[in-house]
């Protein structure tokens, strides 16, 4: 079992090094085109809710708020690492913590954790969201048991979830009957 988490997190990281060389090297309309797209989702593409309505209207605002916030008061390091979070969420689903590992890890970006964390938490992410990203790009890779899944979205060796986002995330991609 643990050498079929270490090959799921080698083939995740793989996506991630891929996903960011295609932003490094691909033209700005590609990015663009992928903000758009998840803005314009059809409705049978997101979680299920109780009224949908309001669920893509919260999407949409956190959005564009998270396009128009300034980064007011932060370093240029700060700065740059929250560009770098925002195109790693543009990608792939992070947890905070996972986001934070990524942005400050010697094989990631290099930042000081400190500018990462603080770059991370200027953000509106909703990290609910992205365990349900994470639990369905799982998913798409191999079967999980509800339980499974839940322990590898939450695993400090996984993604790295809190364990109700983690819950949250397995329910909605529908691994939890």
């Amino acid at each position: 079992m643990k050498k079929l988490f270490k090959w799921i997190a080698i083939i995740f990281v793989g996506f991630i090094i891929l996903g960011i060389l295609g932003v490094i090297f691909g033209d700005d309309s590609t990015q663009t085109a992928t903000t758009d797209a998840k803005v314009n989702e059809s409705p049978s593409e997101q979680p299920v809710v109780a009224n949908p309505s309001e669920q893509t209207e919260t999407e949409v605002v956190d959005v564009a708020q998270e396009e128009e916030a300034k980064p007011e008061g932060l370093s240029r390091p700060q700065k740059n690492a929250v560009r770098s979070a925002k195109q790693y969420i543009s990608m792939t689903g992070f947890s905070r913590d996972g986001l934070i590992e990524q942005l400050s890890s010697e094989y990631g970006d290099g930042y000081e954790v400190n500018d990462s964390t603080i770059a991370v938490d200027s953000l509106n992410i909703d990290w609910n969201e992205q365990a349900v990203r994470s639990a369905e790009q799982y998913l798409d890779m191999t079967g999980f048991s509800c339980d499974g899944l839940i322990e590898q979205l939450s695993s400090s060796a996984g993604s790295k979830y809190t364990v109700s986002e983690a819950t949250y995330g397995a329910q909605q991609a529908g691994a939890c009957s």
